[in-house]
């Protein structure tokens, strides 16, 4: 069928008033949810915290809301809170009409992807979803999924429909949110000694390991490939590969790996531990990690053999970590204990630095193994070309100094035969150089023109730049720390030395200047 006539794109404005709108029952009370707080608001309407103050001031000063100091249950402060006025309620019964005939895709029980009214969404989907959370979640996903993990249990309002009780499953959809096979990806070229790096975590007694590098540079991919002939010497191993979203929490993730561990209420054995009872039954509720570690260490264990069965190795991958908030370090710290405790193994894939753990947990502890991937080397490089009918001759050495020894820029070298090929410098500022601050993009523009590494105080100097190095440049490996100074990944430098005439010559001099 055709997709809708145009993408779903809710105003922040129309956001919040129908939020307020759906909050409406707690105007005036003394003591509110977190829900009319600036953190609640934030959340359940997709927006950063200070859109919510800034947008909040606009409906204010047009008499659509009104702020109050409320006390925020569960909370022993008192917080700014937002209901609506007299003109706002007026103002959202206006737009309520259109908000609600919207429409949406889903994909019902049967598989079949229909074209519905948002506010018949939730009837559909059989869950308690409200017109403010399909509109978000048609806005953010597209489709809406019929047993999705994160719409909460199903919700049947026919009572002959209804069937008998204790047949709705908890974890209903849970299977659809992660993979037991690895995913398929591009051939690997080199990276035997990477390879091997994970070879000798996984045959030690590391519990956790982490694999990291900017986008692009084959983390999955290498991943995939170690997990490919790991699978072939240990066919026994359980896997979760978990590919995390943006939008995805870590209840989301603490839910499917329940749903792999086979941990249901459908029998008595299948949760003798009460894992579940962990897991929040109310929509907003949080999720207790540390009852749900102690928990699922006991069901892992089983100590009191209340299970009869012996539990297979589980290896756990978690691919794109850095999508989810700061929130996730707690759940990946008590899934490191977790994994320390039993026959868990945690493997976590990521662009930046992760930061839940210590240094010493690394160095002297042996907790955690790192892996921070670069490009390919020059002998990879030079190997990976020797295989490919290029129309001209292409020396290594040129492609590698060009590229850095990013694979992808090498498989786009395969596929079109130009060394600098659109896609690939396309990527570079997609992902990478076009998201930067202008400040932080400035500092690795002067990088760029450097014939060698620049102390740091240099540096700073010359981009006018106050502080310590930027933690969202070092942490995503884009900026360098070594002993004679900051250095960039030389797939940036490569593309920021394209920038030619004044702006390049005016940089050299800025560095020449402040050394």
């Amino acid at each position: 069928m055709d997709s809708p006539s145009s993408k779903i794109n809710i105003a922040v404005a129309d956001r919040i008033l129908l939020h307020l709108w759906e909050q409406d029952h707690q105007a005036d009370h003394y003591l509110v949810s977190r829900e009319v707080t600036r953190p609640g608001i934030a959340e359940i309407c997709a927006l950063h915290p200070p859109n919510v103050s800034r947008t909040m001031r606009e409906l204010a000063t047009d008499g659509m809301v009104s702020e109050h100091t409320r006390v925020v249950r569960g909370d022993e402060r008192r917080q700014k809170t937002w209901q609506l006025t007299d003109e706002g309620r007026e103002q959202i019964q206006h737009r309520l009409p259109e908000l609600r005939t919207t429409n949406v895709l889903l994909r019902e029980r049967n598989g079949n992807l229909l074209e519905v009214r948002a506010d018949e969404a939730g009837s559909r989907l059989e869950t308690g979803l409200t017109l403010l959370q399909v509109l978000m979640h048609a806005q953010h996903e597209g489709v809406l999924n019929f047993g999705d993990i994160r719409f909460g249990a199903i919700v049947r309002t026919d009572p002959e429909e209804s069937p008998a009780p204790g047949s709705l499953r908890l974890l209903s959809g849970a299977h659809s949110t992660y993979h037991t096979r690895p995913p398929e990806t591009r051939t690997v070229h080199g990276r035997d000694s990477e390879v091997a790096v994970l070879d000798e975590w996984f045959a030690g007694t590391a519990a956790m390991a982490v694999v990291s590098g900017i986008a692009g540079c084959g983390k999955t991919t290498l991943t995939s490939h170690w997990l490919e002939q790991a699978l072939e010497t240990n066919p026994e191993l359980d896997v979760m590969y978990y590919p995390c979203q943006p939008w995805d929490s870590s209840l989301g993730i603490a839910t499917s790996l329940l749903h792999r561990l086979k941990i249901s209420s459908e029998e008595v054995n299948q949760d003798p531990y009460g894992v579940l009872d962990t897991l929040p039954m109310k929509p907003g509720a949080h999720l207790d990690l540390d009852q749900y570690r102690r928990r699922l260490i006991a069901h892992l264990l089983d100590e009191e053999g209340k299970r009869g069965e012996k539990e297979n190795n589980l290896l756990i991958i978690l691919d794109d970590v850095h999508n989810l908030t700061s929130d996730g370090n707690y759940l990946f710290g008590a899934l490191l204990q977790v994994a320390e405790s039993t026959n868990m193994r945690l493997l976590l894939i990521s662009r930046t630095n992760l930061a839940f753990y210590d240094r010493r947990d690394v160095h002297t502890r042996e907790r955690v193994v790192e892996l921070r991937l670069t490009g390919l080397s020059l002998e990879e490089v030079a190997e990976w070309i020797a295989s490919i009918n290029l129309p001209s001759e292409a020396p290594a050495e040129e492609i590698h100094k060009a590229t850095g020894g990013h694979p992808l820029a090498v498989e786009l070298l395969e596929l079109y035969g130009q060394t600098l090929h659109d896609d690939w410098l396309r990527f570079l500022d997609e992902e990478i150089l076009d998201v930067l601050p202008q400040d932080h993009r400035e500092l690795l523009s002067l990088l760029a023109v450097a014939d060698r590494p620049i102390p740091w105080e240099k540096l700073a100097s010359a981009a006018g730049y106050d502080g310590k190095p930027p933690e969202a440049l070092v942490s995503r490996g884009l900026m360098l720390e070594l002993e004679s100074g900051m250095w960039l990944h030389e797939a940036l430098r490569s593309r920021l030395l394209r920038e030619v005439g004044q702006p390049l010559e005016e940089r050299a001099t800025k560095l020449r200047e402040s050394v």
